[in-house]
């Protein structure tokens, strides 16, 4: 019997520049760009072999798939499907961890050298003629900020974490982490371990690198910002819900806060009354940090090779287990 496979929003991971056909070896292979959430149950009713990306897979949506064998998620985070639900009914769930590590640290590093030498305000200077009519050769329009000696603390010490203050150590940064499931020593002679505490009040720069839990969930917010300096610059290219974004707002345009630069948000696409849109000092990117041709190409690669180990009876990267 060939097995039925449905991808049901396709066109994120590959919006044309990759081939599925690593993945039509297995079955029949129905690709669909998007899907709504009233769409999901007519998609996948006939399906051995989900993989999506963001469709969520709650309670009322699995009880209706019951041929469902398998699900792949093309994510790093599995949040979008109820795993309880999943584990009863025997459904494996497989994640894509590591495939985006370089890019997601080099994502990181772009924001914070826009925050420092605001390139996006000064390309739009520059286009708009200012350089054009500056009596001097030079000039700025905000303050620029050297990192050599500042303090960079990353909440997370993961494989992404890891790779940013690599980073941050090249370019002779203190480096402070905090993660409540770091041991007291690490083989990076660079990096010193503290509490979450230590790291809000010592940082220049804050990045976070972290999954999210019930416990971490708006863990930036109105108290935990009040402990930062007012000139710290904060990184989000994890998860949006991380943030407590009202808070984060007021704290950028009252002048608590600096800066931040973001590529993720409690929603998206972000509705147009998210106070951060407009808010001080704040830049955004679409949550493109996975997104390199580079990181999916490795990302499809890991999803076909999850696949044909589930199918050889050998699961890997099972979050279900």
């Amino acid at each position: 019997m060939t097995l039925q496979i449905v991808i049901l929003d396709g066109e994120a991971l590959n919006p044309g520049d990759l081939s599925w056909s690593d993945l039509e070896q297995f079955g029949t292979l129905t690709v669909y760009p998007r899907t709504k959430p009233n769409e999901v149950i007519a998609r996948a009713k006939d399906a051995d072999i989900v993989l999506t990306n963001k469709v969520v897979f709650d309670q009322e949506v699995l009880s209706q798939l019951p041929k469902l064998k398998y699900i792949g998620i093309f994510a790093t985070g599995y949040n979008v499907v109820d795993l309880d639900v999943a584990r009863q009914r025997g459904i494996p769930v497989t994640n894509i961890p590591g495939y985006g590590t370089e890019s997601v640290a080099q994502l990181t590093w772009t924001h914070l050298l826009n925050l420092t030498f605001r390139l996006s305000d000064h390309d739009v200077s520059v286009k708009h003629g200012d350089w054009s009519r500056c009596s001097n050769f030079c000039y700025w329009n905000h303050s620029l900020t050297e990192l050599f000696g500042l303090t960079f603390g990353s909440i997370g010490y993961g494989a992404i974490g890891r790779r940013v203050v690599q980073i941050a150590n090249a370019f002779g940064m203190n480096v402070l982490v905090y993660t409540p499931r770091a041991e007291s020593k690490t083989k990076d002679h660079f990096v010193q371990i503290v509490d979450l505490e230590t790291l809000l009040k010592q940082s220049d720069v804050i990045s976070l690198h972290c999954p999210l839990t019930s416990e971490n969930r708006g863990m930036i917010n109105a108290k935990t910002i009040a402990l930062m300096k007012p000139t710290a610059l904060l990184l989000n290219v994890s998860r949006g819900l991380l943030i407590e974004e009202q808070a984060l707002a007021n704290a950028l345009n009252s002048g608590q806060l600096a800066g931040a630069g973001l590529d993720v948000l409690s929603e998206e696409p972000p509705l147009p009354s998210n106070p951060l849109l407009h808010a001080r000092n704040c830049f955004f990117t679409p949550h493109i940090a996975w997104a390199t041709l580079a990181a999916r190409k490795r990302l499809l690669q890991i999803a076909v090779d999850n696949l044909r180990s589930f199918l050889n009876g050998k699961t890997q990267n099972d979050v279900t287990s």
